[in-house]
């Protein structure tokens, strides 16, 4: 910097101050066309994004009921997002997510439903959040109670429905810690109900994972693991995280995420976390009662009013908080 100021001050003939003042203003012009530039690219890739939206809402067409709450403009983003923003892939995608919740009747599913499948609490979610303020589901394979594939998956579903009902303001994504204590092969599922459940994550829930962190795998589990990869998109694969606890670099990768005070020791961190059964059962109770209140169920799960014009679908976070920018 020196050689060149120097060079630039004999051949001008200008003192050193105005050199240096002078490659300052360059640098800052620079800077700042830079910063422009860049400014003005996110503004017209923001504007793109809205546009799209606006062109998938009309391509759904008219919508009503559950419908028309589920498809929040933030809803649509997630799908456009999940298509790498094609609009006819994801409006086909959206379209059977709409189809699929119709039929899995998620709207009407209750806890009392499923809670044989949460007595051993191996999927609930946490009384903690990450360091980003999202829902963090705890799931704990080894502590598989049940024969009944489709029940199992009801109860993720429900779980995952729940975790979204439950995200703070302004978040859209959730986290899971997977913990592998106790896993083994008889109490790992079928690789095509593996297969079924990944589908179900991708098609209809695009967007909502942050981040999966595998805690202490078994080394049988790889095996599982070799075949069960190629079912997740590129997007999943990259969220999918392993952590051992000897390994200092993954668990510092899992640490960035969480404040190790309200990280449960299963996970390296400090906190102690005790699944119980009853209080989670009259929490998840609770969170039934909003969600009727706000989807206009009665306690008889009966629908108020009539909503033929539209597919039925499970309620969306959106509608108790603002959509997030």
């Amino acid at each position: 910097m020196i050689f060149l100021t120097t060079k630039l001050e004999r051949r001008s003939s200008l003192p050193l101050n105005e050199v240096m003042q002078f490659l300052s203003r360059f640098y800052s012009v620079t800077m700042f066309s830079r910063w422009s530039s860049s400014h003005h690219s996110q503004e017209n890739d923001s504007l793109q994004h809205e546009s799209k939206v606006k062109e998938l809402r009309a391509a759904l067409g008219p919508l009503a009921g559950r419908s028309l709450k589920y498809c929040t403009d933030a809803c649509l983003r997630r799908y456009l997002e999940a298509r790498n923003w094609h609009l006819e892939k994801s409006k086909k995608m959206l379209e059977e997510t709409l189809k699929w919740r119709l039929t899995y009747k998620l709207e009407e599913i209750r806890w009392d439903e499923v809670a044989i499948e949460g007595e051993t609490g191996k999927v609930y979610r946490a009384n903690f959040h990450d360091r980003n303020g999202r829902t963090v589901l705890i799931l704990r394979p080894g502590k598989q109670n049940t024969t009944s594939l489709d029940n199992q998956l009801r109860h993720l579903v429900y779980m995952i429905e729940n975790a979204i009902l439950n995200l703070p303001e302004g978040q859209q994504q959730m986290v899971w810690l997977i913990d592998f204590t106790g896993w083994s092969l008889s109490t790992s599922v079928p690789i095509k109900s593996a297969r079924d459940t990944i589908n179900v994550l991708q098609n209809h829930y695009p967007e909502r994972l942050a981040m999966a962190f595998l805690f202490n795998p078994p080394r049988i589990f790889e095996a599982f693991w070799k075949i069960v990869k190629y079912f997740l998109d590129a997007k999943t694969f990259q969220k999918v995280k392993f952590v051992h606890p000897k390994n200092k670099e993954s668990v510092e990768v899992m640490r960035s995420y969480f404040d190790e005070e309200n990280l449960p020791r299963e996970f390296g961190g400090k906190a102690i976390l005790e699944y119980n059964h009853e209080d989670f059962s009259k929490q998840m109770v609770q969170d039934d009662t909003k969600s009727a209140t706000l989807w206009g169920f009665d306690d008889k799960h009966q629908c108020i009013g009539n909503e033929k014009s539209g597919p039925e679908v499970a309620p969306e976070p959106l509608c108790i908080a603002p959509p997030a920018s």
